[in-house]
């Protein structure tokens, strides 16, 4: 939000008399009732009626001018003396006038009902509420501040689902549930676990962030597994049946004759976990030659060279 003695058009030095003045001025000017073809009228009524809220209370004028709250009324660091637990008392504290952006009147300086203006302005009728004489929810004290944390879990735990325990700022130490089929990043929001409001109000969340830790066999593409199989050549060459681990546990996979090293497989329903059932696990395999020397094969490849040589010729 902007500058509130900007918005009402006020300099620092502005006397409470001032202040009353300028906001009389512009709400008559900017109020809903009187703007109905502008769509933007609420919107800025809601800035004028919060910038308002916040210079006609001395206590808060002078946290803001000290840079302790900000437009908002939201504290910028916690710590410094002031502020109580509850609501503020004060003249604004009944009023329950509000656009469709939420903001309000809570406070008055002493002396001096915000209603009064509103009478003033528009007739009686602006004592019961805003624009069509409904009545509107007084603002709410401003929530705490939401905290963020990660977890690092493994594949496994990701694809099953989990519970982990997990330690939030500054030193509380809960346990947490991972969902079956969590993605890498997804962040999990912990209603009411963030930093108690200094002004009463809700609680802010915890943002956890969950990571999948690298895999010894499989890499994560998206919804789809990737992995790599060794092949004996013989099985390469003349095609065999061979196992293939999966996270649901080894299956069979029937590898062609004749079929080259670095070729991929594909074997659906394999990979992870999606709404409308899995993704796939890709294959590719890797032809494994003999540690140990073979003098047979080494002589049936000196063969093999030395034919596809002559038939070059």
């Amino acid at each position: 939000m902007r500058d509130p003695y900007d918005i009402l058009g006020l300099s620092k030095s502005a006397s409470e008399a001032d202040i009353k003045k300028a906001f009389r001025r512009l709400a008559k000017t900017y109020h809903p009732d009187r703007n109905k073809s502008d769509p933007k009228a609420q919107e800025k009524f809601a800035e004028l009626t919060t910038a308002y809220d916040l210079l006609s209370d001395s206590e808060k004028r002078a946290q803001f001018d000290r840079g302790e709250i900000d437009a908002e009324g939201k504290p910028r660091f916690q710590g410094f003396e002031g502020f109580g637990a509850g609501p503020h008392d004060g003249g604004f504290e009944n009023f329950n006038f509000s656009t469709g952006g939420g903001h309000g009147f809570r406070r008055s300086t002493a002396g001096f009902d915000p209603q009064d203006i509103f009478a003033d302005l528009f007739g009686e009728g602006a004592r019961t509420g805003a624009a069509g004489g409904q009545q509107r929810a007084r603002r709410q004290p401003p929530r705490g501040q939401d905290v963020a944390a990660s977890l690092t879990v493994s594949l496994e735990d990701a694809v099953s689902g989990a519970k982990r325990r997990i330690l939030l700022p500054p030193s509380r130490e809960i346990e947490v549930t991972i969902p079956k089929g969590i993605t890498d990043g997804k962040v999990i929001r912990l209603k009411g676990l963030g930093e108690q409001s200094p002004f009463g109000g809700e609680p802010g969340d915890a943002l956890l962030t969950v990571h999948i830790a690298p895999h010894e066999r499989f890499k994560v593409d998206g919804t789809t597994l990737r992995t790599r199989l060794p092949v004996k050549l013989e099985d390469a060459v003349l095609g065999a049946t061979v196992r293939v681990p999966t996270l649901q546990g080894a299956v069979d996979m029937t590898i062609p004759p004749r079929s080259s090293g670095g070729r991929n497989f594909r074997l659906r329903g394999k990979g992870l976990p999606t709404k409308d059932g899995a993704g796939d696990l890709i294959v590719t395999i890797d032809i494994e030659l003999p540690k140990e020397p073979d003098p047979e094969l080494e002589s049936l490849m000196r063969k093999r060279r030395s034919e596809a040589e002559q038939a070059a010729d």
